[in-house]
């Protein structure tokens, strides 16, 4: 089963949340100038990119590195990838919600890793879930971005490998990881995602039905 990956629901979307309005001297004109699509589709593929399987069931989710929520949904997710092996395939897209203070420098970690060893990608998701709470808002408080951003480079060296040090500080620097983690999260509003993660329960009972 074959997911769809751009409709034409998605690509009107995706250019609308994309476009920046102009208001010119005239206040009757209005010039739209729209961002194209990534060339790439957003998301990381679970496991080996080289053996995805485009005929098997997809399951999109939609991560922030520092909610609660999504760090306890991922352990049974495992779960039903073990359980179904081949028969389905994840790609998990970072999405940054607003009210954590910390979600969108964490998932532009998670882009900078992912292209310096997207084998790193998935251990590092793992490694924010399991010490989050020192990028809480409340433990953060009354630090500086530069203070937190130090924090977040740290962190991600000390799980990826501090070979990586001076590549992921500089990642932080690159215009191309910031536009990586916007896409992300816009995708996600282009589907129609407001909180992480969008219901297990659902993904579950669809996979009964569509699985023996």
């Amino acid at each position: 089963m074959r997911a769809t990956i751009f409709s034409p629901l998605f690509i009107s979307l995706f250019l609308l949340l994309n476009s920046i309005p102009h208001h010119h001297q005239s206040k009757s004109k209005w010039v739209v100038e729209a961002q194209l699509i990534p060339a790439k589709f957003d998301g990381f593929v679970h496991g080996n990119p080289k053996k995805f399987n485009p005929e098997s069931i997809l399951i999109e989710a939609f991560f922030d590195p520092v909610c609660p929520d999504t760090r306890d949904s991922w352990p049974p997710l495992k779960k039903v990838l073990h359980f179904y092996g081949s028969k389905v395939s994840l790609i998990v897209h970072p999405f940054p919600l607003p009210y954590h203070d910390n979600a969108f420098a964490t998932s532009r970690a998670v882009h900078i890793v992912n292209g310096l060893n997207s084998s790193a990608t998935y251990p590092l998701w793992e490694s924010f879930f399991k010490d989050q709470e020192k990028f809480y808002n409340q433990e953060t408080s009354n630090k500086s971005r530069t203070e937190i951003l130090d924090l977040i480079v740290e962190f991600v060296t000390k799980s990826v490998g501090h070979s990586y040090y001076s590549a992921v500080k500089s990642g932080f620097s690159d215009r191309q990881t910031d536009l990586k983690t916007r896409v992300s999260f816009k995708y996600g509003c282009s589907r129609g995602v407001y909180g992480t993660p969008p219901s297990l329960s659902m993904v579950f009972f669809c996979l009964m039905l569509a699985l023996p």
